[in-house]
């Protein structure tokens, strides 16, 4: 059967971890229909008496409907799960949500393309229990008009935001997204760890000293994102990168005194330095960006 022959409201999923039972439930609970695969089978059975139908192949499940949608453990395994199945693919939309590189998102939307299908990719910016609620953002690139086409349907898994044709920019504003979440996390985790090894609670010094100082320093953001597109670095500076270099050195000291490791903040160190050394003593900290890409 085609695509077009199927009603809008059917839709294939593929993987069925615990984002992609979160997101099949959320469908289900919405009123669509929905057909499911996954290589333990068993992972489907709470989703099937929920409503699910199971397809004991991949390429039943891809005929089954208008929409497929992928969320797999990496762009490798889409492509051996759906390889088999690549030519009942012709004339569906396919929703890769599995993370994954810009380049690996160009490449599979080439892959999609040969056998006929118009691709999207995309990057969740949510865990499992988000599924279904506006605080869950799932970004979006690709085929423009698949994207419009579905968008009411995906939105039904959380705030759809649309990046744009070219497929790679959803994995990469999802990448980019982590890196700073991870950056941010790995700095608590050091902090809290100096605490705790001094001999003090952290769950104190987090909601009443880390907490506040992170939501005060986060308003610096966007003047570094200014800073860094521009290329101006030196425009009201408050802490000059000489003055943190010159006092990084105590925070590695400290560190050092108390048993905690310093792989997180060495590199950090080492950059501050190499800034200054190129005449950036007056700069903001945002003037590390430039080293970052030379």
């Amino acid at each position: 059967m085609s695509a077009a022959d199927i009603p809008a409201t059917s839709i294939s999923f593929l993987g069925l971890g615990a984002m992609g039972q979160a997101m099949v439930t959320s469908f289900l609970e919405t009123g669509y229909s929905i057909t499911v695969w996954n290589r333990t089978a068993s992972k489907a059975d709470d989703l099937i008496s929920k409503g699910a139908v199971r397809a004991d192949t991949v390429a039943e499940a891809v005929a089954a409907s208008p929409l497929v949608i992928t969320c797999l453990w990496d762009y490798a395994v889409v492509r051996d799960v759906l390889a088999p199945a690549a030519d009942a693919l012709s004339g569906r939309v396919l929703v890769n949500l599995t993370n994954g590189s810009p380049d690996q998102a160009r490449a599979m939307a080439v892959w999609a393309g040969e056998h006929g299908a118009s691709y999207l990719d995309g990057g969740i910016m949510a865990v499992p229990p988000m599924i279904g609620q506006p605080s869950a953002l799932i970004l979006y690139s690709g085929d423009a008009a698949a994207f419009e086409k579905y968008r009411a349907t995906l939105e039904t898994l959380g705030t759809a935001r649309y990046l744009g044709s070219d497929p790679g920019f959803a994995p990469l504003y999802d990448l980019a997204m982590l890196i700073g979440m991870y950056g941010m996390l790995m700095g608590a985790v050091q902090s809290l760890t100096m605490i705790r090894a001094a001999g003090d609670d952290p769950r104190e010094f987090s909601a009443s000293f880390l907490i506040p100082w992170l939501n005060a320093m986060s308003g610096s953001i966007p003047q570094y994102a200014e800073n860094i597109q521009s290329g101006k670095h030196t425009v009201d500076v408050v802490s000059n990168l000489a003055m943190q270099a010159a006092a990084f050195p105590n925070a590695v000291q400290a560190c050092a005194s108390l048993g905690v490791r310093l792989d997180f903040l060495l590199p950090l160190k080492a950059l501050m330095e190499q800034a200054v050394a190129d005449g950036h003593r007056d700069a903001d900290l945002s003037v590390l960006a430039e080293l970052l890409t030379s």
